[in-house]
């Protein structure tokens, strides 16, 4: 039983996503990930490097890079059930670096779930994050 928000938080964080480390640098975690991910049917439809575009305006910080990856036919099969998952598509998997600690963290698309109990995509998220959570295993 939940007692606060705060514990409610803590719940929802706990199933939304997902954090590993890797002794690998944020480069070499990026370059598997893209390789496992293709590896595995999805594409990785951009590499989003947050810390230079913040450099470019003058804000630094640690190498935080998005990868952004989607298999078309899961894709497909969930917007066909709920064009509002949308809003969580593609497949994000961020790497970066916490206090010189390498991190890879992605949300769980069970979450969609969450989100979209209606949506009846139960089998499809759970397929979609064991191979996720397979790309970051293999790329860590």
């Amino acid at each position: 039983m939940l007692t606060s928000a705060y514990d409610a938080t803590i719940s929802v964080e706990m199933r939304f996503e997902h954090t590993v480390t890797s002794e690998k640098c944020v480069d070499e975690v990026v370059s598997g990930i893209e390789s496992r991910a293709a590896a595995n049917g999805f594409r990785v439809l951009h590499t989003h490097d947050v810390a230079q575009t913040l450099a470019e305006k003058g804000f630094y910080r640690e190498p935080l890079k998005i990868i952004e990856v989607c298999n078309a036919q899961y894709a497909s099969e969930v917007l066909k059930r709920e064009v509002k998952i949308a809003l969580m598509l593609p497949c994000p998997i961020s790497v970066y670096t916490v206090e010189g600690t390498t991190r890879i963290s992605t949300m769980l698309p069970t979450a969609i779930v969450e989100f979209f109990p209606n949506a009846g995509v139960e089998a499809l998220a759970t397929e979609v994050e064991c191979t996720v959570l397979s790309i970051i295993k293999e790329a860590r």
